[in-house]
């Protein structure tokens, strides 16, 4: 952490952070989470995450943030991902094969239309 040493490094540090703040939260950012705890493995969650890669990297996408976390306690709907289109509510998806996951980004990601036969209510 830099040393704050004025009222003025202390303005820029808190303007730096509310800068990257901003980033992480502008509209149209979109941030797709793979559930990958060794339930979502075992069901397919490593397909699943790969053909999401993919399809990003085949169709030039840009500004699509890819994660991955643990068991999030949905086992029985694993392969689990969840889909955060800037500030809209996060999208929780189950059952996400590799097909179904090219349809999100198809339909959810890119067109704004939630996939609602996979989404797992919460």
């Amino acid at each position: 952490m830099p040393t704050i040493k004025s009222l003025d490094d202390l303005k820029r540090i808190r303007e730096e952070a509310l800068a990257k703040r901003k980033a992480k939260t502008t509209s149209g950012q979109v941030q797709i989470t793979v559930a990958m705890g060794t339930c979502g493995i075992a069901a397919g969650a490593r397909d699943t995450m790969k053909a999401i890669l993919e399809t990003i990297a085949e169709k030039n996408l840009e500004g699509i943030i890819v994660t991955q976390t643990g068991c999030i306690g949905l086992c029985e709907r694993e392969p689990i991902i969840q889909v955060t289109v800037g500030d809209q509510p996060k999208v929780t998806y189950g059952k996400v094969t590799p097909e179904v996951a090219r349809r999100i980004l198809e339909e959810h990601v890119l067109k704004g239309q939630v996939v609602q036969d996979h989404v797992v209510p919460l």
